[in-house]
C-alpha cells in the first residue's frame, strides 16, 4: 500500500502547494484546477471544464480537463481522489483558506483566556490574507469578493471583540485591517474611531475622521453619518475652542488634546459610549 505525505494548499497571498512542508512547483494550468477545487469541492467534471474553459466548445474543455486532471494524477500522486466523477480533492488534503473559515465560524464560540489566544491567532491569519491575488478570471473574481466580505465582517467582529477586552492595540489592528479592504465602509471606521479613542490617541482619531470625511465627500459627495460624527463631536469642540483662545499665529502653552478638561468630559461621559 501506498503512503502519501500530506498535501497544503495555500490560495491567501499567492497561489503555493507543499507536501510534507516541502513546496512544491505546478504549472499554472494544474493550479488553475487545484485551486477551483480547493475553494469549490468536488465538483462534477462537467463543471468544472465549463468554468475552466469557458471559450471552448464543450468537446474542447472536456479533454482539456481530462490531460490535467491526468497530469495532476500523475505528477502530484494522492492529491486527487480518482477515477470518480464528481471530482475532488483527497481528505488528508489540508487548504488555507478553509481552515480560516473555520476558525472565523468557531469565533463566537471562543471564550476565556483560549479565546483571547484564539482571537489573536484569527487576526494574524486575516491581516494579509488576499485570495489569489493577480488571478482575474471571472470564477476567481466572484470568490475574491466573497472571501473580502467574510474578511471584513470578521476583522469588524473582533474590533469589537478587543474594544469589549481592553486590547485597544488589537483593536485598532483589526479595524485597519477592515479599512485596508474597503476604506469608506463607516462600520469599521467607526471601531477605529472607538478604539482611537478608547486609548486616548485623540489627535489620531481626528486625524481618521478627517480623512474619511474628505474621502468620502472626494468620491460621493456626502458627509459621513451623524452616528459616527457624534463619537468625534466633543474633540471638534475641543479643537474649536482653543483655536479661538490661542491663533496659529501666536504661541500657545504646550497643551494638547488630551486636556485636563477634555479628559474630565470623556471620563464623565463626554464621548458616546459603544
Amino acid at each position: 500500500m501506498t503512503v502519501y505525505r500530506n498535501w497544503e494548499i495555500h490560495l491567501l497571498g499567492g497561489w503555493h502547494l507543499f507536501r510534507g512542508r516541502h513546496p512544491v512547483k505546478v504549472t499554472f494550468r494544474q493550479q488553475r484546477l487545484i485551486a477551483v477545487l480547493a475553494l469549490y469541492g468536488s465538483q462534477p467534471r462537467s463543471f468544472l471544464a465549463g468554468m475552466l474553459w469557458p471559450n471552448s466548445s464543450e468537446k474542447q474543455a472536456t479533454g482539456s480537463l481530462r490531460e490535467s486532471i491526468w497530469m495532476v494524477s500523475h505528477q502530484l500522486p494522492g492529491l486527487l481522489v480518482e477515477g470518480r466523477d464528481p471530482l475532488g480533492l483527497a481528505a488528508n488534503v489540508s487548504v488555507d483558506v478553509q481552515a480560516v473559515r473555520r476558525m472565523v465560524a468557531d469565533l463566537d464560540r471562543s471564550s476565556g483566556s483560549a479565546g483571547e489566544h484564539r482571537n489573536a491567532e484569527m487576526l494574524d491569519a486575516l491581516r494579509n490574507a488576499e485570495l489569489l491575488p493577480g488571478w482575474y478570471e471571472d470564477w476567481v473574481t466572484a470568490e475574491q469578493e466573497r472571501w473580502n466580505q467574510l474578511r471584513l465582517t470578521a476583522l469588524e467582529r473582533l474590533a469589537g471583540r478587543f474594544l469589549e477586552e481592553g486590547e485597544t492595540g488589537q483593536a485598532v489592528e483589526a479595524a485597519a485591517c477592515a479599512i485596508a479592504i474597503e476604506p469608506l465602509r463607516e462600520s469599521a471606521q467607526r471601531l477605529l474611531l472607538e478604539s482611537h479613542l478608547a486609548e486616548g490617541n485623540y489627535a489620531q482619531a481626528l486625524r481618521s475622521f478627517d480623512a474619511f470625511s474628505s474621502r468620502l465627500w472626494d468620491e460621493f459627495g456626502v458627509e459621513p453619518s451623524a452616528k459616527i460624527s457624534e463619537l468625534i463631536r466633543p474633540l471638534k469642540l475641543e479643537q474649536g475652542a482653543e483655536r479661538k483662545v490661542f491663533p496659529r499665529s501666536e504661541a500657545r502653552p504646550d497643551r494638547g488634546l488630551e486636556s485636563a478638561g477634555f479628559a474630565r468630559r470623556s471620563r464623565s461621559g463626554g464621548l458616546p459610549a459603544r
